[in-house]
């Protein structure tokens, strides 16, 4: 198969956190437009403490009218590299810091319109500093167990995709299933 050709992209919107492009692209003898929203990409940390309880962060997240239960998380800078960004965003949420920092996996978001792939790792042998908020970073942490969290997963209770994903290959980690 052919990898498609760009014909041509006009920049519709440039934002802070991310870029909308308007790209028109052949595909063999079809032509179409695609919107496609630039993101630096993200990293994604479940921070696992020595008694096995997980640090879940809770946020309003306007885009979904709600407060939602999520593992740390934050937009990597241009070029940053994505441990490094786990690294900083777990300090700057929850005050963190990790002496092991292991690659759990990495994902598109959301492939048909959005660029955005998330980095997800477990972090291990924490150790508390303090916690450096950006001014609308209005969170709350909860230290839960991984089966609180899979029972929360099951009931709906926790319904961010990057949270799910993350919390059931760090608790297969530690033996933990979300199937009973």
């Amino acid at each position: 198969m052919t990898k498609p050709e760009v014909i041509s992209t006009e920049t519709i919107y440039e934002g802070k956190i991310f870029d909308v492009f308007l790209t028109e692209i052949r595909e063999g003898e079809s032509e179409y437009n695609r919107e496609i929203v630039a993101h630096h990409g993200s990293a994604v940390i479940v921070p696992v403490f020595a008694d096995k309880t997980v640090a879940l962060v809770k946020q309003y997240r306007h885009a979904a009218q709600k407060y939602l239960l999520e593992i740390p998380a934050g937009t990597l800078e241009k070029d940053e590299n994505p441990e490094m960004g786990a690294r900083r965003e777990l300090e700057e949420e929850i005050g963190i810091t990790a002496e092991n920092i292991e690659k759990l996996t990495e994902f598109y978001v959301s492939p048909g319109f959005l660029t955005e792939k998330m980095h997800v790792f477990l972090a291990t042998n924490l150790t508390e500093t303090k916690q450096s908020l950006e001014e609308d970073e209005l969170i709350e942490i909860e230290k839960i167990t991984f089966e609180q969290a899979f029972e929360k997963i099951k009931n709906s209770e926790i319904q961010d995709a990057k949270t799910i994903v993350g919390l059931i290959l760090a608790g297969a980690k530690f033996g933990f299933s979300i199937i009973s």
